[in-house]
């Protein structure tokens, strides 16, 4: 297998968190991961690489939110930790607002890119923007042209892949509102069900500029989560529905698996494609079941072992598309 699989630190926790050194050696033991996903926590640089080299789970992927206009020397800083741990690769959330209040330009988007990338490079670690909620990426109209402004400076667009924020908005007008995609969703300018022809995420994948992916199941028009409510009380979006069914003592509602269906499609269609494709950058996978209310905070069923689940599933899924590969090529020779 040509991937690196890793865990979201976030989601090494059955339902309560637990120590880093605790963390390592869950992923160690589950036989499922290559990597941790998570950048050192700050005061706790120390810790993480003496947990990753205790247990042989190097720290290969990492993140951190940005603000332009005020956090460019973070960026930085950033940058030296995660290779300092090991890292190859940071994904760099890049805020919808700028430091002084309005939305970010795509020119602001585009140097914070170059600025990042020139960096990485510098610096010997890759970098990419990732499509999420609250960052700029939410509208997922900006994401082609931006793409395409940064290619046109001779270098890669590096794009992380969380199919998560995409489904999180079909059949879902509310969600829509949020970054203003509404109208265009609703007269076919703006396509986000993926079983629709001309879709985003197909277009995305088809420019071959997918170097991470991130596996975390969302259903159209999924449930809030209930048991970790943000401040003010209010619910957090619903960012994550449950891979497998849990006990019914651990969930609020009825599990069906065909809302899980969406994101496994998806992981398909990028294997697919990579399969299909020579020059594909993909090289890292990570599974996302994580806390905080718009996720599982709180939650009563075990994160981690849906994240193991997920691995495991990848790695099958995976094994049998490359097992089909090769009985149709030999078929193909025999004709």
């Amino acid at each position: 297998m040509n991937f690196s699989i890793g865990c979201n630190g976030r989601g090494v926790q059955h339902t309560k968190p637990v120590s880093v050194d605790e963390q390592f050696r869950m992923v160690k033991e589950a036989r499922v991961f290559d990597h941790f996903d998570r950048m050192p926590q700050p005061g706790q640089e120390r810790e993480y690489l003496q947990a990753a080299e205790r247990h042989g789970i190097p720290i290969r992927t990492g993140l951190w939110s940005y603000t332009a206009g005020r956090d460019e020397a973070q960026l930085e800083k950033n940058l030296l930790i995660c290779k300092a741990a090991g890292g190859e690769f940071h994904n760099i959330m890049l805020y919808t607002r700028h430091a002084d209040g309005h939305v970010v330009t795509d020119a602001n988007v585009v140097n914070f890119y170059l600025k990042a990338y020139e960096l990485g490079q510098k610096i010997g670690i890759d970098i990419g923007l990732e499509v999420h909620i609250y960052m700029w990426s939410e509208d997922l109209r900006r994401i082609t042209p931006i793409a395409r402004q940064i290619r046109s400076h001779g270098i890669p667009f590096n794009f992380i892949l969380d199919h998560s924020h995409v489904l999180l908005k079909v059949d879902n007008p509310e969600e829509q509102d949020v970054c203003g995609i509404r109208e265009d969703v609703e007269n076919g300018h703006l396509i986000i069900d993926p079983y629709e022809e001309g879709n985003v995420v197909d277009e995305w994948i088809s420019m071959n500029m997918t170097p991470w992916l991130q596996i975390r199941p969302v259903s159209p028009k999924g449930p809030k989560n209930p048991w970790q409510l943000k401040e003010g009380g209010t619910y957090g979006r619903a960012c994550q529905y449950p891979f497998f069914r849990p006990p019914k003592e651990q969930w609020h509602l009825q599990w069906h698996a065909y809302r899980v269906e969406p994101c496994k499609e998806i992981v398909r269609r990028m294997l697919r494609h990579h399969l299909q494709t020579p020059d594909s950058p993909l090289r890292f996978i990570t599974t996302d079941m994580i806390d905080m209310p718009d996720y599982g905070g709180g939650v009563k069923y075990s994160l981690f072992e849906q994240n193991v689940a997920i691995a495991q599933w990848f790695r099958d899924t995976w094994s049998a598309m490359v097992s089909e590969q090769s009985v149709v090529k030999r078929l193909d020779g025999r004709n």
